[in-house]
């Protein structure tokens, strides 16, 4: 028999939201500035340019750009949100970063057959990254299935 009392998704939910530690605010915070600071730094440079650039160079400054303003809009999104991320965010996450490596890996293995030299340091790097990614999603996984099947055995056990 268990004497605790039920309690509702949103009571749950209230009870851990003061429970972000501040830790990771400053993470969020730390986030939002490096991405902005990021944003400034290579807007600035791409402006401050002699001349015309070439294309690709052009494509490198807005992708790094874009990528510098992803962490800002994370940051602004973790420094505002107070709440944590649950299972289901973790593995999004995870599958998301592992298929940002695997495009990486992709990209800069192309250019660098295509280039014919630095093949073998893109492969080693892409590897780790790729293995990084790859753990990150196993991790997120085991630690949702975990969750679910201790959530049907408290079901089980209520009901």
């Amino acid at each position: 028999m268990n004497d605790e009392p039920r309690t509702s998704a949103e009571e749950m939910l209230e009870r851990l939201t003061p429970m972000l530690s501040r830790r990771r605010r400053l993470r969020g915070v730390a986030a939002l500035l490096s991405g902005l600071a990021g944003t400034v730094f290579v807007t600035v440079l791409w402006a401050t340019e002699p001349g015309p650039l070439p294309d690709r160079t052009r494509l490198s400054f807005a992708l790094l750009i874009l990528v510098c303003l992803a962490w800002t809009g994370h940051g602004i999104w973790s420094a505002t949100r107070r709440a944590p991320l649950f299972a289901l965010d973790r593995v999004i996450g995870a599958w998301l970063g592992l298929a940002a490596a695997l495009l990486t890996t992709t990209v800069t293995v192309t250019l660098a057959a295509v280039r014919d030299r630095g093949l073998v340091l893109a492969l080693a790097v892409n590897a780790v990254l790729v293995t990084a990614a790859v753990l990150v999603a196993v991790r997120a996984h085991r630690r949702r299935s975990t969750l679910l099947r201790r959530k049907a055995e408290l079901t089980d056990a209520r009901g």
